[in-house]
């Protein structure tokens, strides 16, 4: 055989060479990309727990009292839908909070987040 026959491919040493800085490159990245994935499920949720408040307090002024439950703002167009809670994934785990006067009208006053988990900042998501 010609010697440039010999030449054509990668020998076993490249390949491991090029496999192993591909690793160390994802090693660096990988985290990166979860804790922006994190970050932009929390931007999320402070957005639909901003966009549920508007609504709720857009029907207080119209209705001069509480919805009874967050269908009842999709049921008379105060929101498309109920988003789903970013970090749960699901939207029926909203955890509604009671008007703080017992004489008023309807059961949600404010709406929290039903994830039990801690945001980056190191507060409860269902404080928020």
């Amino acid at each position: 055989m010609s010697g440039n026959a010999m030449k054509r491919g990668f020998t076993l040493i490249e390949m491991l060479v090029v496999l192993a800085i591909l690793a160390m490159l994802l090693t660096i990245v990988t985290p990166k990309f979860m804790h922006m994935l994190q970050r932009s499920k929390e931007t999320i949720l402070r957005h639909d727990l901003l966009t549920m408040r508007d609504a709720i307090d857009k029907f207080y002024s119209d209705k001069n009292r509480y919805p009874e439950t967050l269908e009842e703002l999709v049921e008379r167009n105060y929101m498309k839908a109920i988003p789903p809670d970013p970090i749960t994934e699901r939207s029926d785990t909203w955890v509604i909070t009671l008007p703080p006067n017992v004489e008023e009208e309807g059961s949600v006053f404010d709406v929290h987040s039903g994830a039990s988990q801690l945001s980056d900042e190191g507060t409860p998501y269902a404080l928020w």
